[in-house]
């Protein structure tokens, strides 16, 4: 594998509006490219909206979502990723021709239709299925993977995907600045984005504290590190429906260190480059290749019934 730049990107979307959102990932496109990125990645159902589709009925959700590879927002994304020449990884709603919904991450290059990958652990809207596999895929000459938002909350679907090759794990999310039961945790009040110009300190210690910034590095850095992988974190800034969110992204490296990060207070996007020896140099190449599944594969794959609650699905504001 030789060395490749790659870029994350953090825009505030309009809900159900694809044409401005995909002329917003065009632009950055445009900008990852002139800064010789050869791929670019953006946050969760980026193409349509996130957040707004908790208040869709089965109908109107259906409405919101296209079949996927031949649906127009994918063939819009290739005809970016040709312009440009760069990679293109993007998020939407989509429809299977028997009807099922899910939440789907494509990944698009000048050939075409690269790849895809449904969502595990979908909660948004009670209509959407869940995906039934993982995602390894070439690009670039890079063995890459998927795994969206909650998906990489659940630390076995990381090390799944790292041990079926992933070298890079593209974890595109609609996250933070939500209530949960945890410390810290709540809304971020619109009032301060809107605010913002004038006073961007006091919107900056929201978003980097304990209901942003401060969870996610509790948890994210320990996802590259442990099982030695690139991790492509791609989130929204701005308002998604009702709610604000903080942007961040970033690219963190095999060691666990954050080598590129969005810091700007709107939409943004940061590249770095990617090396191959710091895939075999990092500490959990080292911890998978001493792994002893003789002791804990009955134990890891008994089976239970899965749980989800999602506290700020509920919440209201003050």
């Amino acid at each position: 594998m030789n060395p490749i730049k790659v870029s994350t990107a953090q825009f505030e979307n309009r809900s159900g509006d694809k044409a401005y959102n995909l002329s917003v990932i065009e632009l950055l496109a445009e900008k990852a490219a002139a800064e010789g990125s050869s791929v670019v990645a953006f946050h969760e159902c980026s193409i349509t909206g996130y957040s707004f589709a908790r208040h869709l009925s089965r109908e109107q959700l259906t409405a919101v979502a296209e079949m996927v590879p031949d649906g127009p927002s994918v063939h819009r994304l290739i005809g970016i990723s040709r312009r440009h020449n760069i990679a293109v990884l993007a998020g939407l709603f989509e429809k299977d021709k028997d009807g099922k919904l899910y939440n789907t991450y494509v990944c698009v290059d000048e050939e075409g239709y690269v790849t895809s990958f449904r969502k595990l652990h979908p909660f948004i809207n009670p209509n959407l299925s869940p995906g039934d596999s993982y995602c390894v895929f070439t690009l670039r000459g890079w063995k890459c993977g998927i795994l969206i938002c909650y998906d990489n909350n659940i630390i076995e679907n990381v090390r799944a995907t790292a041990l079926l090759g992933a070298d890079v794990i593209f974890m595109p999310h609609v996250t933070m600045c939500t209530p949960s039961t945890r410390p810290g945790a709540g809304f971020v009040d619109p009032k301060l984005w809107e605010n913002r110009e004038a006073d961007p300190t006091t919107l900056r210690m929201e978003f980097d504290g304990l209901k942003g910034r401060q969870w996610l590095m509790k948890w994210l850095p320990s996802r590259a590190y442990d099982n030695a992988v690139y991790v492509v974190f791609s989130n929204p800034i701005g308002m998604d429906d009702d709610q604000l969110k903080n942007g961040c992204s970033m690219i963190i490296d095999p060691y666990g260190d954050i080598v590129a990060e969005c810091r700007v207070l709107g939409d943004d996007l940061c590249t770095a480059l990617l090396t191959p020896e710091k895939l075999t140099r990092a500490g959990g190449y080292r911890y998978r290749k001493a792994r002893r599944p003789d002791l804990y594969a009955s134990i890891i794959g008994k089976e239970h019934q899965p749980e989800q609650k999602v506290a700020w699905l509920d919440a209201k504001r003050d």
